[in-house]
Parts: structure tokens; sequence; C-alpha cells
């Protein structure tokens, strides 16, 4: 129950934190909130193995060679996957699908525990490789689960939140396993909820991303709505501290209680360059934005896009050495399955895509769409059913030019 005495913030969709609030700008770096919920950084997959590489292919060979050196891979879509027939170097044709997971297990985590992803997008390349389109999946959409045995843990099958599909298939396995089965089930899921399969897949962890941005020294992104931080915020003597003690309210929803005499960090409208700790404080935030989540989730494409610009700028690929540890860094944060497609051949089809070219697009109209009778749960609406459609098909881009209200801004 929530403790009694103090102002609340309700929290959620459509609530809105008040009262002062300050941008800090410098001083010292704050410490890492305690068990935070960051794990949206799958799309630096993306960048490294389709438009980082990709910028790497127009140089020497052992150039490339040393980009992918430090990703790890491995198979995690199973007999899911669309994977490739021909072994060694080929042509890579035809529309792409690669599924991407961002997950981030709670510091001091037993490593059996079951991990749901907190992150589902679909990377999508049309057969024209001359753009790439993001489309998140709301972890929240109530789904059919398909049953599955992943060999020390049997699931029955059944309904419940997509991002749990993740959990179920790794349940009772660890490390390598644990991950590969629990990529295939979300796999299965997602085909059997709208038909897409994937040619390849990739799961990056918070740590090695986090990791990423500290190399790159920030980035510069366009802050389209006031964000206050529920996470980072400042005392009267300049001290970093939590601004908000959160509490889950009777509905189910997350209360806030603003700490007295500390003051909130707060993100302004406009163009600004983000130091690594405001960066990834700010994507992080949907307890006080309107649309909660799905906030979060266009901030994130929009810092994506921005970390896009970020690794392939003149700057960071005329410097050897911070490009060469950028590219460490990157590798190291990532466990992928190429499909059986070679990752320089992904890297040469995708040298015409630079972060301009990648187009981030709404889902749900950008709004929690309730699942009737299903609590906290969503369902998804028609335009992202047939959104959905239009990617098993490679349509995106006609589906697009018919709806220019669903790509995103930023």
């Amino acid at each position: 129950m929530r403790p009694r005495g103090r102002a609340t913030v309700a929290t959620g969709r459509g609530a809105v934190a008040t009262g002062r609030a300050t941008v800090v700008t410098g001083g010292d770096r704050p410490a890492r909130p305690k068990d935070p919920s960051w794990a949206r950084w799958c799309i630096v997959l993306g960048t490294v193995l389709t438009l980082l590489a990709g910028a790497v292919i127009v140089a020497k060979e052992a150039l490339l060679s040393y980009a992918l050196r430090s990703v790890a891979q491995q198979n995690l879509l199973g007999d899911t996957g669309n994977r490739a027939q021909q072994p060694g170097h080929a042509s890579v044709t035809g529309a792409k699908n690669i599924l991407l997971m961002g997950v981030d297990a709670r510091p001091g985590q037993d490593p059996r525990e079951p991990v749901r992803s907190d992150s589902i997008i679909i990377l999508h390349i049309p057969a024209s490789y001359d753009a790439a389109f993001l489309i998140s999946i709301p972890r929240d959409t109530w789904v059919e689960i398909p049953p599955y045995d992943n060999g020390a843990r049997q699931y029955d099958g059944g309904y419940d939140k997509i991002n749990a599909a993740f959990a179920y298939g790794g349940n009772g396995l660890t490390g390598p396993a644990a991950r590969s089965h629990a990529v295939e089930l979300l796999a299965l899921t997602i085909k059997k909820l709208c038909g897409v399969t994937f040619d390849g897949a990739g799961i990056v962890d918070f740590t090695g991303f986090q990791q990423v941005v500290n190399v790159l020294g920030g980035v510069d992104m366009y802050v389209d709505q006031e964000t206050t931080s529920v996470s980072i915020g400042h005392n009267s003597k300049g001290e970093t501290v939590v601004p908000f003690r959160q509490y889950t309210r009777d509905d189910g929803g997350q209360g806030l209680d603003p700490v007295p005499g500390v003051t909130p960090v707060v993100y302004h409208v406009g163009n600004q360059h983000l130091e690594p700790w405001q960066a990834l404080d700010y994507v992080r935030q949907r307890e006080t934005l309107p649309n909660g989540d799905y906030d979060r989730q266009r901030h994130q494409q929009q810092f994506i896009k921005a970390v896009f610009k970020r690794m392939l700028s003149k700057d960071v690929l005329t410097n050897p050495v911070r490009f060469n540890k950028v590219l460490d860094v990157a590798g190291k944060a990532m466990t992928i399955d190429s499909g059986g497609i070679d990752l320089a051949d992904w890297a040469y089809a995708m040298r015409g895509v630079s972060g301009d070219d990648v187009v981030t697009v709404k889902t749900n109209e950008g709004t929690f769409n309730q699942s009737a009778g299903h609590g906290t749960a969503e369902d998804l609406d028609q335009n992202t059913i047939n959104l959905l459609a239009a990617v098993r098909t490679d349509r995106v881009k006609g589906f697009l030019a018919a709806h220019p209200e669903l790509v995103a801004g930023g």
C-alpha cells in the first residue's frame, strides 16, 4: 500500500508529473539507478549488422573483418528461421526481416530466473535495399503462445503478454541455451500472430550499449516533449538523488511520490546535445509521459537514429582510435543470428543505407490500445495488423505512403 502523508503523482497513460523541475546539463555523472528497466537497446544490433558494417565495406577487407571481430554469433532462431542454404559468400537478395530484442537482467538476478524481453522490434529491409524500417511490437500485446519444449521445461501453450514468450522459451535454462530457446519461442509466437518469419535475429544487453554511448561521447537529438526524470534529481546540496519513490497503485498502475527537497532533471523541447548519462536517462522515461511506454518507444527510436548518425559521422569514421573502440564495444554488446549469411555479405547489401534512410513506424497509432478483459494488456489495432501483413509481403513502402501518419517524427 502507498505510504500516507505525502503528495503523490499518479503516473501511466495520461498522467504527467507536476511541480518545479530544472534541467541539469553538467556536474558529476550520476550513479546508475537501482534496478533499472533499460532493455530497449536492441537496434544497436541493426546498426552494426547493417549500417555500420556497410559503411566499412568501402574500405579494405581487413578493416571489415576487424569491424566484425567482436560480434558473437549463435543460432537463435532454431528451426523457425529462414536460414540460407548456400555456404560461404553469396549475394543477399529479397526482402529480409530481422527480429531484435533488448533484455536487461536485474543486478544480482539469479541466472536461472526467466527474463522477459523488454523490447521486441522487427527490422524490415525491403528488397530494394535502400531503406530500413523499425517496427516495435508492444511488449504488452495479448497473444497466443504456442506449446514449446526447450528440453528442460515444457510450456503447454496459452495466452499471455508477448514478452512472456521469451521467458517461457528459456525457462529452466541458462546462458546461450536459454537465449536460443527464448528467441525461438518468441519468433514462433510472432509467426502465429501475423505470419512474419525471420531471416536473422539479435539480442542486445543494456550494459554493452551503455558503453557504446559512452565511447561516442553522447548524441545530438531533438527532444520532442518536455520529459521529467523519475530516476535522477538533485537536492539542495547538489547531490544526485532519486527524485521519486515509486509504488504500485490499487489499479495495477505505477504511482510516484515526490521526494521532498529534491528537484528532478527535466529535458526541455528542442535540439540538444545529450551527454551519455542524460541520453540514457531521457530515453528510459515513461512514467511521467502522457502516452507512457509509447512515448518512451518513440524517444528511443529517435535516439537510435541519433546513434546511427553519430556512429557514421565523419569524425568517428576518420578517427581510427575512436572508430575501433566503438566497433569493439558494440560487437560485445550483442549476440546475433545472421541466418547463415556471412556478416560481410549483409554489410555489402546494406552499404547504401544511411541513418537518414531508417524509418521508425508507429504501432497502435502510438497509443495504448486496451485489450478487452485482459487487465494491463493491449491488442493490436487494425492498422498495425495491416502493417505487419505489409511486412510479410514486402509492401511496407506502399503502406506507409497511404498512411503517412504512422511514420514517427524525429
